[in-house]
This record gives structure tokens, sequence and C-alpha cells, in this order.
């Protein structure tokens, strides 16, 4: 059998497109206050429909499996901020204040929902406990990640603590209607899931665009060097690393059995692109641009070690059978 390629997946591609295109034409004057109005009410769509995908049904149901789905909180919301903090010793030298901010960023922002469920389908994991896992870090990700943003970054990279009166009205209030909503538009959502996964994508191209083109004008990216992008990539390859293993050793010193172990790792291991994007663009205003920079890289990163770690697994729980040959990076939102 043909092995699969590693996946590059296509919407990082459209990402760094959009930064490219910041860079070279980046929103000035009128355009760039008419690009920041948008990207406000694209954040504002993006977190109504979170909340009226979101199945609150579905959600109370999987409370049952209360054990795996607080050690999944446990290690997107405690341990990987104790990773963030611990890369203080990084700074300066290896990595600038801008990017050390980033990167304690993106160890706040929840899990993956998509990326998280294919990997554990693909490696015969537990699927229905990573989409509760998904959908139960997603929603606490909304007030956990701007208050530990709050304490631990301080007014560092540009982060202000005032923003988070700006979460509650652009991320956590439409989140809320999207709920209350959901009865009514849920049907409608379901039908059309395919049309709206390009207005997710696209609101978060917008507001990757705005920041970026802020981030340009105000010349933040003249604080990146080609030599602290590599410390870059060294130090997430360390975390990413740190967490699979933490992920899946804790996993079996609680007892956990195989199929939720899986579960455990990838939904415990990874990073939302989707939601801290959004999340950072209300958070750091201008500064944003440098503060999601390490999440993207790490969003990449996650996909490609994720794919070779889910195939070993599948291989490793079903010695006599085939690999399933699925695409597992559908999900560039996660």
């Amino acid at each position: 059998m043909k092995r699969p390629r590693l996946p590059l997946d296509p919407y990082i591609l459209s990402l760094l497109g959009t930064v490219l295109l910041a860079a070279l034409l980046p929103a000035r004057g009128g355009v760039a206050s008419g690009a920041a109005g948008a990207s406000t009410a694209a954040v504002a769509l993006l977190f109504f429909l979170y909340g009226a995908r979101l199945s609150t049904a579905e959600a109370l149901d999987g409370l049952r499996h209360w054990r795996l789905h607080v050690t999944v909180l446990a290690a997107t919301f405690l341990v990987f901020p104790l990773l963030g903090l611990a890369a203080y010793a990084l700074r300066p030298w290896l990595l600038s204040p801008g990017l050390f901010t980033g990167f304690l960023f993106l160890t706040l922002v929840p899990s993956t929902i998509q990326s998280s469920i294919a990997f554990t389908s693909l490696a015969r994991g537990n699927v229905p406990a990573a989409i509760c896992a998904g959908s139960f870090s997603s929603l606490f990700g909304i007030v956990l990640t701007p208050l530990l943003a709050a304490a631990l970054l301080g007014d560092s990279g540009g982060f202000s603590a005032g923003s988070l009166g700006k979460i509650v009205v652009q991320l956590l209030l439409p989140f809320l209607a999207g709920q209350f909503l959901r009865r009514w538009v849920g049907g409608f959502l379901t039908r059309h899931k395919k049309v709206l996964g390009y207005v997710d994508r696209g609101s978060i191209l917008l507001v990757v665009y705005t920041a970026f083109s802020e981030g340009m004008v105000r010349g933040i990216w003249h604080q990146v060097t080609v030599p602290r992008l590599l410390a870059l990539l060294l130090a997430e390859s360390a975390l990413l690393a740190a967490m699979l293993g933490l992920t899946w050793w804790g996993a079996g010193r609680l007892g956990f059995p195989r199929a939720d172990r899986v579960a455990i790792q990838f939904a415990g291991s990874k990073k939302s692109l989707a939601s801290g994007l959004p999340m950072a663009s209300v958070l750091f205003g201008a500064h944003a641009s440098l503060a999601v920079l390490p999440l993207m890289v790490f969003h990449q990163m996650q996909l490609m070690v994720c794919a070779v770690i889910a195939r070993r697994r599948a291989a490793e729980g079903a010695p006599t059978e085939p690999a399933e040959a699925a695409a597992v990076t559908g999900s560039g939102r996660g």
C-alpha cells in the first residue's frame, strides 16, 4: 500500500498567502478602518456559528465520561500553560519578548475539535470521547483563555486586561446567542455545513489579513529574524513532543484503556487555530500578527506529527488489518 504523504494543510497555505498579501499590500487609512470593522464582525459571526453548532444535549451527555474530559482540560489549560511559563527561561536570548508572548499565548488556547476527531478515528481510538473533549475544551476556552491571558501575560506584547470586556462582547455574547437560537437555525447550519465552512475560513483569513496589515504598517515584523524563527521552531518542537509524551504516558498511569488514551493524546496535545486567531485579534490588537505567529507554526507542526503517530497507533491497535487510508487534515479550522 502506498504510504500517505505528510499533510501540508491547504488552509495553512491559504493563511501564508494571506500573510504575503498583507506584506505586499497592507491595508492603510480608510481601507484599514473598513477591514478592521469587517474583521470585528467576522469574529462575532464565527463565535455565533460555534455556539449554534454545539449541541448542548450531546455535551451534557458526554459528562458521563467526566474523568477523560477533566484529563484533557487539565492538559490543555494547566500542563500546557505551565510548560509555556517554563519557556520564560528562553527569553530573551532565544525567544524575543514578542515571540515569547505568542508562544505563551498558544499554550492558553483551547484544543481542536475536527482534527482531534479525525486523528482519533484514524488511530482507532474513542471517537465519541474525542468529540466531547474537543467541544468541552472550546466551550471552556471562551472563558478560560482570556482569564489565563490576563493572569499570565499582564501588559506584555500589547495585551491589555481591558480586552476582557471585548471578549465578552465579541466572543461570549455571540456564542450564547448561537446556543439560544440553535433550535431554530441548527437544521439550516447542518444542511449548509460545507458552505458555512468556507464562511468560517474566509472570516479567519480576513482576521489574519487585518492583523498582519496593521503589523506591517506599524513595523512590528522588523522584530522577527531568521535565527529567531528557527529558535521558535525548536521551542515548539520540544513543546509538542512533551505534550504528546505526557498525555499518552499520563493517561496510561491513570488507568485509561487504549481507546481512551488515544483520544486523550490527540485532544490534549493540540491547539485550535480557529479559536486562537480571533481571540488574539481581540486581545492583542495591533500586536496580534506577532502574537499569532507561534500558533500558526504550531498548528502545521501538530498536523504533520500527529498524522504519523495516528498511523502508527492504527497499526498497533489492529496489527492484522490494513491501516485506514483516510484523509486526516480536512480540518484546517481546528
